[in-house]
């Protein structure tokens, strides 16, 4: 099949996985957070749980006049949030969801992951300056500052599981998960009842974690939004559709946040007991399961820790999750080739 038909179908699948899982942690924010604050949460649109609210919003955003600033460097300015989105989408390309089921599996799987993910950041900085005002501009250089520094622990925690897997490809991480095996006399219904990963590489998904919510810029990550001091950041100029991009940017990224913890230190799709022919069924439901876990602590901490200044938050990538990855990649190595 042509090139560029097979690239839009693989695309066109991607955003009908993406962005109706994106919807649903829309929703789930919103209940959630009203459920922390005592609230009653959104019950109009949509009857009694106020399921459709996500979609009621993305229509209000849709009928919303689109504005350019005079002044604004208006190709750059229109290009970003498709940027954004893009670096966000090009994720899913090589996350297993089955055995079977992955649009690319590439042996280089973690380097391919961490490129992509730096296109947001290009993204958020053509916001920044190309909207022509200060705040927007602030915004972007602090966004940038932000990621560059949180790229660094993102990296060295996921270097850590490959080195654990002995592999770079996604997949080849999953079935190193799936056949582990803690001691050799260990009954055959023990080994894998639990992803060895969350356990042998609890600092690597700790810090991994932490870099995702500041690659996310989540509350308590969010300075370069920072509402009470740069009116909305990066995104001030912003309405109608392109808004609508960044927004549905921001859930989309987290997904496939979530979808990359949970595929490097939850054992993705793989499932205790269960074999490949079922797998390539039920798989998408264990990865889907695990993602929404992963979307819950990421909206819980959203709504319990207030905002961090802005040498707070360099303060703990460069002097505790930097120094603490490098510590567990020497940790890791040392045991891989001890035993």
């Amino acid at each position: 099949m042509n090139f560029w038909v097979m690239l839009l179908i693989r695309v066109g699948l991607t955003l009908a996985i993406m962005l109706p899982i994106a919807l649903v942690v829309i929703f789930g924010e919103l209940k959630i957070s009203a459920h922390m604050q005592s609230r009653i949460g959104p019950y109009f649109a949509g009857g009694r749980f106020g399921w459709a609210q996500p979609l009621a919003d993305g229509l209000k955003f849709l009928q919303k006049e689109d504005l350019v600033p005079g002044e604004a460097d208006r190709t750059v300015y229109k290009l970003a949030p498709y940027v954004v989105l893009m670096g966000t989408l090009a994720t899913f390309v090589i996350i297993p969801i089955s055995p079977d089921l992955v649009v690319r599996n590439l042996d280089l799987g973690v380097f391919y992951l961490l490129a992509v993910s730096s296109l947001s950041t290009l993204g958020v900085l053509m916001a920044g300056w190309s909207s022509a005002n200060k705040y927007s501009l602030m915004g972007g250089l602090r966004a940038a500052a932000q990621l560059i520094a949180y790229e660094l622990p993102l990296v060295l925690a996921a270097i850590g599981v490959a080195i654990q897997a002995g592999s770079l490809s996604l997949n080849d991480i999953v079935t190193a998960q799936a056949s582990w095996q803690w001691f050799d006399a260990a009954p055959t219904w023990l080994n894998g009842i639990i992803s060895p990963f969350m356990i042998l590489q609890i600092v690597g998904l700790t810090i991994f974690l932490v870099a995702s919510l500041a690659e996310l810029s989540r509350i308590p990550f969010d300075m370069p939004i920072a509402e009470s001091e740069l009116t909305m950041g990066y995104l001030t100029e912003y309405s109608g559709m392109r808004f609508t991009m960044f927004f549905l940017g921001e859930y989309a990224g987290l997904v496939a946040m979530a979808a990359v913890a949970a595929t490097l230190f939850l054992g993705g799709y793989w499932f205790p007991w269960v074999g490949d022919d079922a797998l390539n069924f039920l798989g998408p439901f264990v990865l889907l399961s695990k993602v929404m876990l992963i979307a819950f602590l990421f909206i819980w901490l959203r709504w319990t820790f207030p905002r961090l200044r802005e040498d707070q938050l360099q303060t703990i990538a460069w002097k505790w999750l930097i120094p603490a990855g490098l510590i567990n990649i020497l940790v890791t190595a040392f045991f891989k080739v001890v035993f």
